[in-house]
């Protein structure tokens, strides 16, 4: 698969936030798609391939998922747990991206299956700077497991 085929699901709620997250992509070259959910609720629907997202082939998963905390209708904590319960993403990288600075919020995260845990930098240039080693590392450098080993 080419780079500029692998997905970005970007889970964000805050206007601002999600601009920023934009600009921060494409000031670094990151061609990739970014598919923008704007609630947990949403997020699930694109990745089980439920309510506006019936059509959408469930086979093919975002390389990577960027997922706040701080969500209306389903919180971030309860996405997370559902992508780790469920065979088609429970291998899906997920990386936390909230301003949260709570302890709890981040051994929860870890404890639920989270990939890494990025706190939001207030500055633009330091938030640009860790979008593009989140490009480099996630959308380049790692290997996705595609399916689960059943012969143990």
């Amino acid at each position: 698969m080419r780079n500029s085929e692998k997905k970005i699901l970007l889970v964000e709620d805050n206007p601002d936030d999600e601009l920023l997250t934009l600009l921060a992509i494409k000031d670094n070259n990151i061609v990739n798609e970014v598919i923008i959910a704007h609630d947990g609720e949403e997020a699930l629907d694109y990745l089980f391939g439920t309510g506006k997202y019936i059509d959408r082939d469930i086979n093919a998963m975002p390389q990577v998922v960027l997922l706040d905390l701080k969500l209306p209708k389903v919180d971030g904590l309860e996405v997370l747990q559902q992508i780790r319960s469920h065979p088609l993403t429970q291998l899906l990288p997920v990386v936390i991206l909230t301003s949260s600075k709570e302890e709890t919020d981040i051994i929860n995260s870890y404890q639920l299956g989270a990939n890494s845990y990025i706190r939001k930098p207030v500055d633009f240039e330091q938030f640009s700077e860790a979008i593009k080693q989140l490009g480099l590392y996630w959308l380049l450098l790692n290997e996705l497991a595609t399916k689960i080993n059943s012969s143990k």
